[in-house]
């Protein structure tokens, strides 16, 4: 009888997940989660084929935990309150998990998702909202914007980038109800 499996995907993504959290993704290494599910590394080759595999397993996760909680902080049928509901669950899920933030918006060559069905998914909460706001033809570029904005602010305050004082939650605030009120006045004139 064959040796039942020590390790599950799902084990080595838990544990590639904890490990990009604490280690970032230059700690996401096949011997690392090798330790961490209690078997030797070349064990881990039987369910992951290599390193970037395994990176691109954890991003998976990470657009999917993210797409979850997109669509979790919608739930009031305003679109403008949902909007800003969005962006703070995106804040909290990058001042929760920086690298995984990271990973999410990473470029493909640099072990970003490749899946265009999972990241629309994960997408398709924003997508959702935008569209109530300011109608189907323009609800893409809104995302996109909404999306570019945000990513960008969440980029520069966890790089410490904020320097110059005052409130950076007031800053962010402020941003998100300039881009809904630009995307309200948007959909007025369309």
């Amino acid at each position: 009888m064959p040796t039942p499996a020590r390790t599950s995907v799902e084990g080595i993504v838990a544990a590639g997940r904890a490990i990009l959290t604490r280690d970032g993704l230059e700690g996401l290494t096949m011997q690392r989660v090798a330790a961490a599910t209690g078997v030797r590394a070349p064990s881990l080759y039987k369910r992951v084929s290599g390193r970037a595999a395994l990176v691109r397993l954890v991003a998976a996760n990470a657009v999917t935990e993210l797409g979850r909680a997109l669509d979790a902080a919608a739930t009031s049928g305003d679109p403008v309150r949902d909007l800003r509901a969005q962006a703070i669950a995106l804040r909290t899920f990058a001042q929760r998990d920086r690298h995984a933030f990271a990973l999410v918006f990473a470029p493909p060559a640099e072990g970003g998702v490749t899946d265009p069905a999972l990241l629309a998914d994960a997408a398709a909460p924003v997508l959702r909202v935008v569209t109530d706001l300011v109608g189907p033809v323009q609800a893409l570029s809104a995302a996109r914007t909404v999306t570019a904005w945000a990513s960008g602010f969440l980029r520069m305050e966890l790089a410490g980038a904020f320097q110059l004082g005052g409130d950076v939650d007031q800053a962010f605030d402020y941003g998100i109800s300039l881009l809904v009120d630009a995307l309200r006045e948007e959909a007025r004139h369309s």
